[in-house]
């Protein structure tokens, strides 16, 4: 799988403020680099106390721009060629006077020069605080934020835990991969802004003693990745996740349950509050219909054991048949006629969109290639029907599903 280029094209003006948290900015380049964006580095005198312009140089391939006197530039105007040029620009770290600068218009070196002389409405300025938590609490820092929001500026974080001080709390800057998904996030568009999205992932696991159980190969990755995707398009994401080991997308609120009954009594609460529900998971059909207190045993047995099996909830059916029922759609993973068991599906449900898979080519890989079916028509998902990556896929069908659900609307 090759590398995501999610920031392709984009050109980053990172700004580095005093704090030890610079030596996490040295990562973020990397990051940023490897995404596919150019970065100027540009540097506060505080900040070189703790890392060094060659350094930052090295990594984003760029001379750092350190003093708003800079002769490289043929007009001697660094704060505003930079900022002209860029498509964000990225304080991170932010320290706590850096802030508070920013809020009072000062403008004594080169870094706040340029993020006061921006252009507003084309170069976003994104924030990183990174201070000690008592630094964060304090009144005055916290009447900054607010007054940084009402400017236009987009606060990424802090984090919360150990502290260089050796202090525990928020205040510590969030870590480069962090960082990096806000800004790829930031540039995704925002077409499910406010609304709330409830999202089922992964396989149910249906016990049938203490150690084994029904299951499949769902790995979860194509509802992670519709988790992230509608996270990144403005929603409130809910994530009913079923046994898999996947890092929880950042901006999404997560539910860890085990079983299809697990699942339903988890997802029926939130659903009529939702305006979208996709059910994503691979619930099994059938479980136990009942459970061996102990692990079965096989010393001394000539013949394997038989159990009963019982119907699991339909869970998407159940929600689909509230008295009224978020935009669901539902997923359909099958081995063979996609096409035609996906339709009948839809049907069955009473849902206006399926989108239909090929299971066994799909679970656990990086990529797939959808099937997306109503009840007049249907197309593959890339148009051409060649593998993607599931987050490409994910941010596609996110796009489709906003204007779909919007179209449906009375």
């Amino acid at each position: 799988m090759s590398e995501r280029l999610d920031l392709h094209g984009k050109h980053i003006v990172l700004g580095l403020t005093g704090g030890v948290a610079c030596y996490k900015s040295a990562e973020f380049v990397r990051l940023l680099t490897k995404a596919g964006a150019t970065v100027q580095v540009v540097m506060t005198e505080a900040a070189q106390a703790f890392i060094t312009p060659v350094t930052m140089q090295a990594l984003s391939g760029l001379p750092v721009v350190t003093s708003q006197w800079d002769a490289r530039e043929p007009n001697n105007m660094a704060h505003i060629n930079l900022s002209r040029e860029a498509d964000a620009i990225v304080v991170a770290p932010a320290s706590a006077d850096f802030m508070a600068k920013l809020v009072q218009g000062r403008a004594d070196d080169v870094l706040s020069l340029l993020c006061l002389a921006r252009p507003r409405a084309a170069c976003p300025l994104l924030v990183a605080p990174a201070m000690n938590r008592e630094m964060w609490s304090h009144p005055a820092t916290q009447r900054n934020v607010t007054a940084l929001e009402q400017d236009g500026a987009m606060i990424l974080g802090p984090g919360v835990g150990d502290q260089a001080c050796g202090e525990v709390g928020d205040g510590r800057m969030l870590e480069p991969a962090e960082l990096l998904e806000d800004l790829i996030a930031f540039f995704q568009p925002k077409s499910l802004q406010w609304l709330r999205v409830l999202i089922t992932a992964g396989p149910t696991f249906e016990p049938i003693d203490p150690v084994r159980g029904i299951t499949n190969h769902s790995s979860g990755k194509m509802g992670f990745a519709l988790a992230r995707a509608a996270a990144e398009a403005g929603a409130q994401v809910t994530l009913i996740a079923g046994p898999v080991h996947l890092p929880t997308p950042r901006g999404v609120q997560r539910v860890d349950v085990m079983t299809a009954q697990q699942m339903l009594d988890a997802v029926l609460p939130l659903a009529t509050s939702q305006d979208v529900f996709i059910a994503t998971a691979a619930v099994a059909d059938w479980r136990p219909a009942t459970l061996s207190q102990h692990k079965i045993k096989k010393e001394g047995k000539k013949v394997a054991p038989t159990f009963e099996l019982t119907e699991n909830p339909d869970i998407l059916a159940a929600v689909a048949s509230l008295p009224k029922p978020p935009y669901c759609v539902g997923f359909a993973a099958e081995s063979e006629n996609l096409l035609e068991h996906a339709r009948a599906k839809l049907l069955r449900k009473q849902i206006p969109l399926i989108i239909g898979n090929l299971g066994p080519s799909t679970f656990g890989r990086d990529d797939n290639a959808l099937l997306v079916v109503d009840a007049q028509a249907h197309h593959a998902l890339p148009a051409d029907g060649a593998p993607t990556d599931k987050l490409t896929l994910a941010r596609a069908l996110m796009q489709e599903i906003a204007t779909r659900r919007q179209a449906s609307k009375p």
